[in-house]
């Protein structure tokens, strides 16, 4: 997810349907074709209409009567003889009354008295949608663009329970897109990314459940800020690493303190670790060759192996 500045409103909606028909674009070569059923269907309409017209033929009677009949007769064995792809459901009503789910494959129905309610596809679907101005707990408008991943798993609640399922789905989410939204605040709302994708999830498969539908996952793409509080937010994330710098040199400051006072009393309890130290000091002025080394008449002693080993 993406956490970026917008400085209008049209801005934000040509880019989030820019990089929509982008995406549509380049799926679109990938995607399933129906062809087949079409074909099907017209070599059933084609069947009718040369069956009609060669007995008229091989009755001298070919016409306009026998034209019209043929085409008839090809488009009423077209209606009920029909087949469904793999993928697809085919929700059958018959005098208005809920008759059975068909499909995949070859199927009939009644002429008259059965027809086709709706085509139903039970793949996983992928559907965009986003949530505008949005307000968050502490009042500040955001764009949210999101991906809602779902599938039809009962073809007749899909078609009785709901009148355009796609759609109510798609307002259903951005409902729920608002709701979560709307319990956080905006410096946690990039945080909590992933919880807000559980909490939109199980929100719509309680939902969605009723219309035979099962939510898969709901993954947040793309959050943006209004522009004028870029500064705002610019200065109180300087701030907070200031704060933690300063934090931290405090605490670094505190250590090296506590140190000093812990070697101040090993050299105040042995004089030796003192001469010692100040023979260290005394090396690593002088251990460059660069320069003379000054030092009181004291230090001598350091040096003096006998007056160190007690002897």
């Amino acid at each position: 997810m993406k956490f970026s500045l917008r400085g209008s409103r049209e801005e934000s909606t040509a880019r989030n349907d820019a990089r929509r028909a982008i995406a549509m674009t380049e799926l679109e070569p990938n995607e399933a074709t129906r062809a087949s059923v079409f074909l099907f269907a017209f070599a059933i309409f084609a069947a009718g209409f040369a069956a009609v017209a060669g007995v008229s033929t091989l009755a001298g009677a070919l016409g306009a009567p026998a034209l019209v009949s043929g085409v008839a007769l090809g488009a009423l064995l077209a209606g009920c003889v029909r087949v469904a792809p793999q993928w697809e459901r085919v929700v059958v009503l018959r005098f208005g009354r809920f008759s059975r789910v068909a499909g995949p494959g070859l199927y009939a129905c009644a002429p008259f008295v059965e027809h086709v309610s709706m085509h139903v596809d039970q793949r996983v679907m992928t559907s965009a949608f986003s949530a505008e101005a949005a307000l968050t707990a502490d009042l500040v408008p955001v764009d949210v663009d999101a991906v809602l991943f779902w599938m039809v798993w009962d073809a007749k609640k899909a078609c009785l329970e709901v009148e355009n399922y796609p759609k109510a789905v798609l307002w259903s989410a951005q409902t729920a897109m608002r709701d979560a939204i709307g319990q956080v605040n905006l410096a946690d709302l990039s945080l909590r990314r992933r919880q807000i994708d559980r909490e939109l999830q199980d929100v719509m498969s309680q939902k969605c459940e009723q219309w035979g539908i099962t939510v898969m996952s709901v993954e947040v793409r793309d959050i943006v800020v209004p522009l004028e509080l870029q500064d705002a937010l610019s200065k109180e994330a300087q701030a907070e690493r200031e704060r933690n710098a300063r934090t931290i040199l405090a605490e670094v400051e505190k250590d090296i303190s506590e140190m000093f006072v812990e070697a101040a009393e090993v050299y105040d309890r042995n004089p030796r670790a003192m001469q010692l130290r100040a023979m260290n000091l005394a090396y690593e002025g002088a251990r460059d060759g660069k320069g003379v080394l000054l030092a009181p008449s004291g230090l001598a002693d350091g040096f003096d192996l006998g007056k160190i080993m007690g002897k």
